[in-house]
């Protein structure tokens, strides 16, 4: 049943650029940064204080106060953004089969938040004080639970781990689920809420991060000769993959269709890409087999480009090794110089970005891009958002652990 074609009725997002698409979005194209000075905990003594935060997500006004109570804010951010997603689709799941809608949403680290808050409880204050819900807040699975019984979604619900990758891999086997006749719909993405003591002082440790503390807006700088690290960032993105007659069917708006899909391993270094960018090559090579095209046939790319040292120049190889001549001629950019890294999210945010650029015929900017570093040689589209009309566009995730992952989308005729 391969031939099911899969198309994307449904966008939702929570991000440090605005909750709402709409919001994102505008915000994206304006070159604005969600970067600014950690407030989420005190960040005295710590050496990263600066952190793409989701500022404007209020959650008991969004979820209510009993359901926040009971989630993680990884699993807030989940639900906020499927709920957008599904209102944005115009499902109503009164009238279908809730066994034929599945969910698969992803999640690098998890219920970080809760983790921390339970163990202190439990040094300061003894066994009897760690909360009741803590398993089901901090387990992994908590955010795509949580959507199918919100929405009564009865079909399989999963939820996929690999680091940066998460969301993109999601997105994938959602892809899959609905190509082999497993789902007719599938709620998709990632979502991410690591900005935690322990979650900052780590990704610190391993000096992965910007220390940039004094200049936020300015910190995280993809394919920067300055770049010093990337930016941790919290969010979600969400979206309604669904089964293109299906869609068409009960008269859906439908943003793109979902034309292949690619994954590899390094099989390498825990956390090292492959210097040659052959790890991610490959999974790019993938994804143009998967959607049967030609290197030539993609307009655009959603780049990974973290800002760190290594990434960035293994990317650019990478794409130079699949692309060939091709990558002097097509525009590429990452919107983490925006954003942040939103870990296990980022490639649901990211692939909502080149929907909305195909249908606004507008490409993304790579902000505080001011002097392209050694190795960095591609049309990056720096600082300002560019007018142009593509039909096709890749989406890069790589992740901690080699994982690589790469999504191919398409304008529908």
């Amino acid at each position: 049943m391969t031939d099911r074609r899969v198309v994307v009725s449904g966008l939702g997002a929570v991000t440090p650029l605005g909750c709402g698409v709409d919001h994102f979005w505008d915000r994206l194209i304006a070159g604005e940064c969600g970067v600014t000075a950690l407030t989420m905990f005190d960040a005295t003594g710590f050496d990263v204080r600066i952190g793409a935060q989701c500022d404007e997500f209020d959650a008991d006004q969004i979820l209510g106060r009993r359901k926040v109570k009971r989630l993680d804010p990884f699993a807030q951010y989940a639900l906020a953004a499927a709920n957008e997603a599904w209102a944005d689709s115009g499902l109503n799941i009164d009238s279908q089969d809730p066994s034929r809608f599945a969910v698969i949403i992803g999640s690098g680290i998890g219920g970080l938040h809760e983790l921390e808050e339970q163990h202190g409880r439990l040094m300061e204050k003894g066994p009897s004080k760690v909360s009741a819900f803590t398993i089901p807040k901090l387990m992994l699975n908590a955010a795509s639970g949580t959507v199918s019984i919100e929405l009564g979604l009865k079909g399989s619900s999963t939820a996929v781990s690999t680091a940066c990758a998460s969301a993109t891999n999601a997105m994938g086997d959602a892809l899959a689920a609905i190509r082999n006749g497993h789902a007719d719909v599938v709620v998709t993405g990632g979502s991410e809420a690591a900005m935690t003591p322990l979650g900052m002082a780590s990704f610190a440790s391993m000096k992965a991060l910007s220390a940039r503390n004094d200049d936020p807006a300015r910190a995280s700088r993809p394919f920067d000769r300055d770049r010093d690290g990337f930016v941790m960032g919290e969010g979600a993105g969400v979206l309604i993959f669904e089964e293109f007659e299906h869609a068409r069917s009960r008269g859906a708006s439908l943003y793109a269709e979902v034309v292949g899909f690619g994954g590899s391993a390094d099989a390498s270094h825990i956390t090292q890409p492959c210097a040659d960018g052959a790890g991610a090559a490959a999974a790019m090579a993938a994804a143009l087999k998967d959607a049967r095209l030609d290197p030539t046939q993609i307009d655009y790319i959603n780049a990974h480009g973290t800002s760190t040292s290594l990434g960035d120049v293994a990317e650019t190889i990478a794409i130079r090794r699949v692309f060939g001549a091709h990558a002097d001629n097509m525009p590429v950019s990452s919107t983490k110089g925006a954003t942040g890294h939103l870990l296990g999210a980022s490639g649901g945010v990211e692939v909502i970005a080149c929907i909305l650029g195909m249908k606004n015929r507008v490409i993304p900017p790579t902000i505080n891009l001011d002097h392209p570093g050694e190795g960095c040689d591609l049309d990056y589209v720096p600082n300002t958002a560019r007018d142009m009309s593509f039909r096709r566009c890749l989406n890069n995730s790589f992740g901690f652990g080699g994982h690589n992952a790469c999504l191919i989308l398409e304008t529908l005729d």
